[in-house]
């Protein structure tokens, strides 16, 4: 068997992982900002695809525009 098979993570894992909600995992499934397919009635992610969602996720709010840089 030469081709290895992708592993596959639930939403718990990847909740896990992101340090997330399951119900955010879900919102970013329904979303299309996390690629998962459904088999059966549970989604199931790639880790490549959880990678490269926590590889361009940034923690917190987007900073507030001070007065100054609207001058």
């Amino acid at each position: 068997m030469g081709k290895d098979l992708p592993k596959l993570l639930s939403v718990k894992d990847a909740a896990d992982i992101l340090e997330l909600s399951e119900p955010r995992i879900k919102q970013m499934i329904y979303r299309n900002e996390l690629n998962a397919e459904k088999v059966g009635n549970q989604w199931v992610i790639r880790e490549t695809d959880l990678n490269a969602v926590k590889e361009r996720r940034t923690v917190g709010r987007p900073p507030k525009e001070t007065a100054q840089a609207n001058q």
